[in-house]
């Protein structure tokens, strides 16, 4: 029997995995499909919450300590696996912020580096945005990632780790409870005990703790992306305007998005919203209307009511746990997120105050179950 059962392959889950395997634990990862293939996958890849001064001091308490981790993150998996996740550290450029001097106070206030600069400044940056801009915002620290790269290689990393073991293509029909406590998972062909119980199963979580009488307020929110195939070059560094971003990779193709739809478990695509996230990325890059739309996707968030992720105890039940609902800020708050919780597990000092993120104090905060219609 292993210490832990990690329900969930996404990148919180087998960062989970990966930090309780380093602490000294056995671990069992399940996951119902393939690893990093659902919102890991397809997201954007910034390393930072789009506009991180309108978010609440606990998303920008674990943002700063995510961002501080990625280098040596990406160093390690590189290092240990052969793959890439291309972490980049370009920038990026803020157009048309209504809220710029909330913004500078924020920085000031976070010691985050953000500064007001002039036109000329922002063409030097990036020469290939749309004429006319007289002024931006410049966050020169900002970093982003190659998220189906670091996907492949945490699931390398966890592969080859002599403490856990990874189990892909088996859904878990619920979790096994004796006497208020979890002692394991049930799939459709086996039980799995364990010690302890961590649920990281993304917009997918609400549904694995129901079998545990928990109803977690996380649901799914359809994002939609595309992907230009564009030459090397034509941008480098991350560009952001009323919500919607261009992101370079390493070999030229540059990411756009994203939109924001409460439509279930649905991840079609739809030709309303290629067109409008193909518009939005030329009205940053107009060149981008030369080039070959390569790709278009979509994924689900996992959307909970406040912005804040669910980490910590599931309340009145034994050891099981859960780390799910970080919505549009998967990815930024990983590392600190699953370091977090991994800290309360193995006994360890945290690298922030938990209570902030524990369910019992989150549950308190959020809309009752009549009212999840109207969560923003």
């Amino acid at each position: 029997m292993n210490d832990f059962v990690v329900v969930g392959g996404g990148v919180i889950g087998m960062l989970t995995a990966l930090e309780l395997a380093d602490g000294g634990a056995s671990i069992t990862l399940v996951e119902r499909g393939q690893c990093g293939r659902e919102a890991s996958w397809a997201g954007g890849g910034i390393v930072s919450p789009l506009y991180p001064w309108r978010y609440s001091s606990p998303i920008s308490r674990l943002s700063a300590w995510s961002e501080g981790f990625y280098p040596s993150l990406a160093e390690r998996l590189l290092e240990s696996t052969g793959i890439d996740p291309e972490y980049r550290q370009q920038g990026l450029l803020y157009l048309n912020v209504e809220d710029a001097e909330t913004a500078l106070a924020w920085s000031e206030e976070y010691a985050k580096p953000l500064t007001r600069v002039n036109a000329d400044f922002l063409y030097d940056k990036a020469p290939a945005v749309a004429p006319g801009c007289d002024s931006a915002l410049w966050m020169p620290t900002l970093g982003s990632i190659r998220n189906p790269r670091l996907g492949k290689a945490l699931r390398a990393a966890l592969e080859a780790h002599p403490r856990v073991r990874l189990l892909e293509n088996v859904a878990v029909k619920g979790i096994l409870m004796q006497d208020d406590t979890a002692i394991g998972v049930q799939t459709a062909n086996s039980v799995l005990a364990a010690g302890q119980v961590v649920v990281c199963g993304g917009a997918w979580s609400r549904e694995i703790l129901s079998e545990a009488g928990m109803a977690l307020p996380v649901r799914p929110v359809r994002g939609q992306m595309v992907l230009f195939k564009a030459p090397k070059g034509l941008v480098e560094r991350v560009v952001l305007k009323n919500g919607r971003y261009v992101i370079p990779r390493a070999d030229g193709r540059i990411v756009a998005g994203s939109t924001l739809e409460e439509v279930g478990f649905d991840k079609t695509t739809t030709a309303e919203a290629r067109e409008s996230l193909v518009k939005s990325a030329c009205e940053i890059i107009p060149a981008l209307a030369e080039c070959e739309v390569e790709h278009h996707w979509a994924g689900l968030r996992p959307g909970s009511p406040t912005g804040t992720p669910f980490i910590g105890a599931v309340p009145e039940r034994r050891h099981l746990h859960v780390n799910a609902g970080h919505y549009r800020n998967g990815l930024v708050l990983a590392p600190a997120s699953t370091r977090l919780l991994a800290d309360q597990l193995l006994g360890r000092t945290p690298i922030v105050d938990p209570v902030p993120y524990q369910p019992v104090t989150l549950l308190a905060q959020t809309p009752s179950e009549d009212a999840t219609t109207h969560w923003a």
